[in-house]
């Protein structure tokens, strides 16, 4: 990997008189000019990444960053690979996405395993099925001793673990945030994690033709849809709901990636099916997704909750970047989407790439598109989110395949009992920590974790403050 030259953080640096206004342009019309944008983005993105270093945990990214955000990271770059070409950082990715997947191939790797929640097993779930629906590089492409699952198989194993923490006890059903009772959050019930859960069997039932697949994602999406997390006259999209009240109430928080989840998982599944219920949701949540997170009328997508108040924590910065990736695949597999989405997309790569203008090097991205001037923001998400705006116009522009499936030429071999030999609990080697919604834990919610002993509950209700990221 291309080491940066970025000594010191790019807010640090302006503070010293070192930004330099720069800024990369971008013609999102035009092949050449999206695949230099996107490599200077990847660039500074892949800088923060110290995984493949000497002694530091291959997949991983250092704090501030959760572990979750590097699984959605290695999905933007399997899309770079197969949107511009550039081979690059393939080895990198190959390496961080097996690690942390294991030898099982669930993504439960062992100092991780106590503390990560169903929505960031989901998340690195959904990029190995970037790889798997992309022909990316086989998992067992370098030399490592280990033999590791296909791409697919490590999709089907995340999805079976899932399927077994489907939980019918509470709310008539869905998936609580959190995988294990002791964990805060385990009572709250989140669009991220059923979001996910939704998208990767529609997904894997458009991969393999499996009705299992295609059935759990009608069972995921009834369970969403009669619920308080989804307004089926207006197809708005609430965060989460807690069992503690029966999910009789939500918190309304708008947020861009819910939509996203569920908005590509509708798309495959229509797209599998071609159930005309599935596009007429597709249709709703899109126009819903316009209205909400395009309010300008630039036709730039604006995170509402928290960008115009400069209040986005680290793992919001992330979130548009991900509505954007599926936001570009809805338009391949329902063609009818497609005059509305890619208007959208180009002005957003246009206002993104004009935001890459902070730091020293003067094309650090920051995270408000409708002004060229850096809004002094930096890190992670901020880049892979502007990479996820640029380097979508590859569809339209080289008018790309969409994903492969086992009928068109997908290499990624099925195996419908991964992940069924294990409790869920993992058995590979690996570390990071956080989970994605980081919400204020209530009483309820503590009250919830029957299992904790007398000493962790007390210390749990008398202890320091949860903080609070949202």
């Amino acid at each position: 990997m291309a080491t940066r030259s970025l000594l010191l953080p790019a807010a640090l640096l302006s503070l010293l008189g070192g930004q330099l206004a720069v800024a990369i342009d971008l013609t999102a019309t035009d092949a050449d000019s999206i695949k230099s944008a996107a490599s200077t983005i990847v660039y500074d993105m892949m800088s923060y990444y110290t995984g493949n270093n000497t002694g530091d945990v291959p997949g991983n990214l250092p704090d501030p960053y959760y572990w979750w955000e590097a699984g959605g990271m290695f999905g933007h770059m399997v899309d770079y690979w197969y949107y511009t070409g550039d081979k690059t950082y393939v080895d990198e990715v190959v390496q961080a996405m097996t690690w942390q997947a294991g030898s099982g191939g669930d993504f439960m790797p062992s100092n991780q395993t106590k503390t990560e929640g169903n929505d960031d097993q989901g998340f690195w779930a959904l990029a190995a099925m970037d790889a798997a629906e992309l022909n990316f590089a086989n998992p067992n492409s370098r030399d490592t001793g280990t033999t590791y699952p296909s791409w697919l198989a490590m999709g089907q194993a995340v999805f079976n673990e899932q399927l077994t923490r489907w939980d019918t006890g509470t709310c008539n059903g869905g998936l609580r945030w959190q995988i294990f009772q002791w964990n805060n959050g385990y009572n709250y019930k989140n669009c991220a994690s059923n979001g996910g859960f939704f998208q990767l069997a529609s997904r894997l039932a458009r991969y393999t033709g499996n009705q299992t697949y295609v059935h759990w994602a009608e069972k995921s999406w009834n369970w969403f849809a009669d619920s308080i997390l989804y307004e089926s006259d207006t197809h708005k999209i609430y965060d989460g709901t807690s069992d503690t009240n029966n999910c009789s109430d939500a918190d309304h928080t708008q947020w861009t990636y819910n939509y996203g989840l569920y908005l590509g998982g509708l798309a495959y599944l229509y797209n599998q099916t071609e159930n005309e219920k599935w596009l007429t949701h597709v249709h709703g949540v899109l126009n819903q997704t316009v209205n909400t997170f395009f309010p300008n009328g630039d036709n730039i997508m604006v995170e509402v909750a928290c960008e115009p108040y400069s209040t986005c924590t680290t793992d919001q910065f992330t979130f548009k970047g991900f509505t954007l990736r599926w936001l570009a695949v809805v338009a391949q597999l329902v063609p009818t989407t497609a005059s509305t989405i890619w208007p959208l997309i180009q002005a957003t790569a246009v206002g993104a790439a004009g935001q890459c203008d902070g730091g020293n090097d003067g094309t650090t991205c920051g995270m408000t598109w409708n002004t060229t001037t850096w809004d002094g923001t930096y890190g992670v998400g901020q880049q892979m989110s502007a990479l996820a705006a640029v380097q979508a116009n590859m569809i339209y522009v080289n008018n790309l395949k969409a994903p492969y499936t086992t009928a068109t030429g997908g290499t990624s071999k099925s195996d419908p009992s991964a992940g069924t030999d294990t409790d869920g609990s993992g058995s590979s080697s690996g570390s990071g920590e956080g989970a994605i919604y980081h919400r204020t834990i209530t009483t309820g919610d503590r009250a919830g974790a029957g299992i904790l002993t007398a000493i962790m509950l007390i210390i749990t209700l008398g202890g320091s403050a949860w903080l609070v990221l949202f």
